[in-house]
């Protein structure tokens, strides 16, 4: 007998294990398929978003200012070539007599070489500005990056957030125009008076403009999703996904690391390189230069006296703009107003993103408690509902109020629950983008 109670205790923990098996490899199955549906979204943004292809193609523009810039640095070599045709005629010596009319073609042909020796390292300030201009438009590029992901994030999770919002609204609708149906049958029979009658049709006029508006902005949620995206928007959304991000543990930490990858301010430090290349540059032009060139030309039927000539030269130039109307000396004073002007911008944005961090930061930790909260909220008022519902209609002492009461407590804790959802998932996205770290590599 014992024996028997031990294999089916056995037995029915062995069953429950399996079940208990069964539903974790369906969440594990399930929370890979949104994650997929999550990363394709995002990845569609990217591909389907027409600024990230315009500043794809700036960067690609911005590559060739490189490169035309070290071209300054190697020999250009000049190729040209003339023929002509001339007719001599009318012609006479130093005595008067008439000389025959004669017929020449001459023609040119050259080559020239030329190299700059020495520019005040003009040349060389200009291939590192074009080298900052690159990275400048790289984090430029990835800053628009982050900021697509970001606004993905948004439609994607405010869409969910429009699906819930409509589906509790309109089960509601439902539940109250069963209960108008209920309230008029109770009235015949003397169960309720006319005023609990008409209590139940306001509420149900209430929330059917709350479905329509619900409706309404479930269109704009989609439409907001596909101009975002750039691809149809899903039907389902499950609210409740939230993917795995590589969030700081600690608000310094957030800190430390804007003060690294914050694409504004990265910029603003890049901007202030720049600026102090261009007074270089200014300085460059009050030096002097020097270049060399080689030169061979060859002409033919020069002339009737002269058929072939041949001419090669190597020279060696020296420039130093001495006095130039003040430009240069205005144009140096120029680079270093604006250096200044960048050193304060670049303080200023160091500031602003300790701020903005330090608010994502407090926004991230608020919608963590919020959504606990409203967890809680909605589980003490589906709780509080069922009882009331139920005691309301086996006839107990609950009014139509009550009722009415805790269906819009029920509604309200529906909504803040995946309004407090769609919040959290968000939060994390913002945080990400506000320190400069939100990547698709770091979504999971």
């Amino acid at each position: 007998m014992v024996l028997t109670i031990l294999l089916i205790k056995k037995n029915e923990f062995l069953l429950k294990m399996k079940k208990i098996l069964i539903l974790f490899i369906f969440c594990l199955l399930t929370n890979k398929v949104y994650s997929q549906e999550l990363l394709k979204t995002l990845s569609d943004a990217f591909k389907n978003n027409s600024k990230l292809n315009a500043e794809r193609a700036s960067l690609n523009a911005s590559k060739q200012d490189v490169n035309i810039s070290i071209g300054e640095f190697l020999p250009s070599i000049t190729l040209s070539g003339d023929i002509a045709t001339q007719d001599n005629t009318n012609r006479t010596n130093q005595s008067g007599t008439t000389l025959a009319d004669t017929t020449t073609e001459p023609s040119s042909k050259s080559i020239l070489i030329e190299q700059k020796i020495f520019d005040g390292f003009t040349n060389y300030n200009d291939v590192k500005k074009s080298q900052l201009e690159l990275r400048y438009a790289q984090i430029k590029l990835n800053k628009l990056e982050q900021e697509v992901l970001l606004d993905a994030a948004k439609a994607y999770y405010g869409l969910g957030y429009s699906v819930k919002n409509l589906e509790f609204n309109r089960s509601n609708f439902d539940l109250l125009e069963r209960q108008v149906e209920t309230d008029r049958s109770r009235l015949d029979r003397g169960e309720i008076s006319l005023t609990d009658l008409a209590q139940s049709e306001s509420s149900l006029a209430g929330a059917s403009a709350k479905l329509i508006t619900a409706k309404n902005e479930l269109i704009s949620g989609k439409k907001n999703f596909q101009k975002i995206i750039g691809s149809k928007a899903p039907d389902q959304i499950k609210l409740d996904f939230f993917p795995t991000l590589e969030i700081p543990d600690s608000l310094q930490k957030a800190i430390n690391i804007s003060k690294q990858k914050n694409p504004d301010l990265n910029l603003a430090k890049i901007d202030l390189e720049i600026a102090r290349k261009e007074v270089l540059i200014a300085k460059g032009d009050l030096s002097p230069s020097a270049k060399l060139s080689y030169s061979l030309k060859k002409n033919e039927d020069v002339s009737t006296t002269v058929d072939q000539r041949e001419q090669e030269e190597i020279k060696a130039t020296v420039t130093w703009p001495i006095f130039d109307g003040g430009k240069n000396i205005s144009s140096l004073r120029k680079a270093k107003f604006k250096m200044k002007q960048k050193q304060l911008i670049s303080d200023d944005i160091l500031n602003q993103i300790q701020i903005e961090t330090a608010n994502a930061w407090t926004t991230y930790n608020s919608s963590k408690g919020v959504l606990d909260a409203t967890e809680a909220q909605l589980k003490a008022a589906e709780i509080a509902n069922e009882g009331i519902t139920l005691e309301y209609e086996t006839g107990n002492k609950r009014t139509t109020l009550e009722v009415i009461q805790s269906r819009t407590l029920l509604l309200d804790a529906r909504t803040s629950y995946a309004k407090a959802q769609r919040d959290f998932a968000i939060a994390q996205f913002n945080l990400l983008a506000s320190i400069g770290d939100l990547y698709l590599d770091n979504i999971r």
